[in-house]
């Protein structure tokens, strides 16, 4: 017969009290109950725990050498049913995320300051990658939810929440396009180029927005990182395209970032996990304080 909580948890409390009665009472039995519940442990172990008489009960020799062994057993049984009763409502636990780069150096850190406010317990494991790689993480089940950018097709992910990022332009103050009151599709076709890496969510919606200018393009260079971007615009290389969500947008003061006047430069981001998977109560909490902070 195995050993379970309820019964030694009644050893414990005869022991402390002297007494079946007075245990009983404080753990809300009668004092039947109690006794079958000590006489089932008693069955379990073996051997005598208590020494019965009218008066008062005692432990055994076996029950005294048995008494702290049971009462860590104790504590640490109730500490997993604590530690799994908060995973279970949200109250602990780790929240795996991988996002998109722009969002983890934008919204991603406020959010986690708010969600640490409501669940100060909650840890974080944040991936900070290119959309490809967000909805591959997704997907073979390394993080439990993704921010990713782009139109998601991979019939194994759910979306969430979408949004979308709009596209700004970024270049020296000293460019002709800084002093236009308009930027067009001609505008940025005409001018040297520095893209995002192809592959990026970022280069899939301005290369699909710039297919449509009959001009011919003149990519200077195609970082992966935004600022690496941001720092070939400074030296003079180009206009870059980035969100503009995006930190590194204006972290030049030298630099101007100057609206798109076209419905192409809009970049779609999604909120997503693996389809059928049920995500962990600590990262559905997280999902809703995403959805608000939208």
């Amino acid at each position: 017969m195995d050993l379970n909580l309820r019964d030694i948890r009644a050893l414990v409390a005869v022991a402390e009290a002297g007494s079946f009665t007075r245990a009983a009472e404080r753990l809300h039995l009668s004092q039947p109950a109690l006794t079958v519940q000590i006489r089932r442990l008693e069955e379990a172990v073996g051997a005598r725990l208590f020494d019965r008489n009218s008066r008062n009960v005692a432990l055994t020799a076996t029950g005294r050498e048995l008494l702290p062994l049971l009462r860590k057993s104790l504590h640490d049984m109730e500490t997993v049913l604590r530690d799994a009763r908060a995973l279970g409502e949200g109250e602990s636990g780790i929240v795996r995320v991988a996002c998109l780069p722009t969002f983890a150096a934008s919204v991603l850190p406020e959010l986690i300051i708010d969600m640490k406010r409501e669940v100060p317990r909650v840890v974080f494991q944040i991936r900070d990658v290119v959309a490809s790689t967000v909805n591959a993480l997704v997907r073979n089940e390394e993080v439990d939810i993704g921010l990713t950018g782009g139109e998601v097709l991979d019939p194994m992910l759910e979306v969430l929440r979408t949004g979308v990022d709009r596209l700004v332009a970024v270049c020296p103050q000293a460019h002709p396009l800084a002093r236009k009151r308009r930027i067009g599709l001609n505008d940025l076709a005409q001018a040297p180029l520095v893209l995002t890496a192809p592959g990026t969510s970022v280069r899939a919606v301005v290369d699909a927005a710039l297919s449509e200018s009959r001009e011919p393009l003149d990519i200077a260079c195609e970082p992966t990182y935004m600022m690496t971007a941001v720092a070939m615009v400074r030296a003079g290389l180009g206009v870059t395209i980035l969100p503009e969500t995006a930190r590194e947008v204006r972290a030049e003061a030298g630099l101007v970032v100057k609206r798109i006047d076209h419905p192409a430069f809009v970049r779609s981001i999604a909120i997503v996990k693996k389809r059928g998977r049920t995500l962990p109560a600590i990262t559905e909490k997280f999902v809703k304080l995403m959805r608000r902070g939208w």
